[in-house]
């Protein structure tokens, strides 16, 4: 059994991740910390667990596990190390953006992208899992890269939900300012911009062009759905075996024929991809759950391949599709 500690397991990405490891046939959770929530039930905060684990919240660290995961936000993570020296026998699969493209001195940090890392994580012992957006934005532009059939600027309308700002309140996470509203926000700067245009230039380093990158803010509360276009040289047909051929070894992404929405991701840990052509721009449209493939889902299928699992382990679950 894989021994697995979770520091910072009161927010919503910790709440999903304990979820999964409590039903992984491999896990076993020897610790959930929170400062905030030490000694409470963690089923009485996060309630779907109800009756799944007597688990209580911890402020203190056990370090006789495997690997831990560190579910903090930006910039924590950071502090963390800096005050913890981690056991070198133990895994670190960090959900922050801390390390994302750069790694703190005594450790060396893999960005956590399975579909195009797979080898290089399960010979890691250091995970930088990605952000959410990056995640489904990357998913729909790595069979272009690899073949270097990028060619032109690339721009990108995203919406999320409202579990993508955290469990912390602000005036934008309001139900009262959420419900039956859409904003934009973070317009052409979003952070999640710096991981993908490093992964798309590690790919293809002749790629010069721009990311244009629009946000949104979205009424619901979990998911995102990107729709994400470019110039190409590629006929429809063409593009579609491109991304099936790419994909045929990754069991998480999917390339539909017909189009593709958030409810058919919900829950799992899967990518949707639509391909489309119109005159000479090519549409893909890329539909992933922000809390699961986007957040712990990825993960977990990173310890899977860390500990030499299959990656699907734990991870096939179904989705919410009314």
């Amino acid at each position: 059994m894989i021994r697995v500690g979770i520091f910072g397991g009161a927010g919503y990405t910790g709440g999903e991740l304990l979820r999964l490891t409590l039903n992984h046939p491999e896990c076993k959770i020897v610790f959930v910390h929170s400062n905030s929530q030490a000694g409470k039930l963690a089923s009485h905060i996060h309630t779907d667990l109800t009756g799944d684990t007597d688990l209580k919240f911890t402020k203190s660290i056990d370090w006789d596990i495997d690997v831990l995961f560190l579910c903090l936000a930006h910039g924590d993570s950071k502090q963390f190390l800096g005050n913890n020296r981690v056991p070198d026998k133990v895994a670190i699969i960090d959900f922050s953006q801390d390390f994302r493209l750069t790694s703190p001195k005594g450790y060396d940090f893999v960005y956590g992208l399975p579909e195009i890392y797979r080898d290089q994580i399960s010979k890691s012992h250091y995970i930088a899992n990605p952000g959410c957006f990056a995640t489904s934005i990357q998913l729909a532009l790595l069979p272009l890269a690899k073949h270097s059939e990028l060619q032109d600027n690339i721009h990108i309308n995203s919406i999320t939900g409202s579990t993508g700002a955290g469990q912390g309140l602000s005036p934008t996470s309001h139900f009262s300012w959420r419900y039956s509203n859409v904003s934009f926000y973070k317009v052409f700067t979003h952070q999640h911009l710096n991981e993908i245009s490093k992964t798309i230039h590690d790919i293809q380093p002749n790629w010069k062009k721009q990311f244009y990158f629009v946000p949104m803010r979205g009424d619901f509360t979990r998911g995102i759905l990107s729709g994400v276009y470019t110039k190409s040289d590629l006929s429809q047909e063409e593009a579609q075996k491109l991304y099936i051929d790419y994909y045929k070894s990754h069991p998480f992404v999917i390339v539909s024929e017909s189009p593709v929405d958030l409810k058919q991701v919900i829950n799992t840990n899967k990518c949707l991809l639509h391909i489309i052509k119109e005159n000479d721009n090519l549409f893909i449209t890329s539909a992933i759950d922000n809390l699961v493939k986007g957040a712990a889902g990825q993960a977990v299928q990173n310890m899977n391949l860390i500990f030499g699992l299959n990656e699907e382990t734990g991870l096939r679950i179904k989705s919410t599709a009314f």
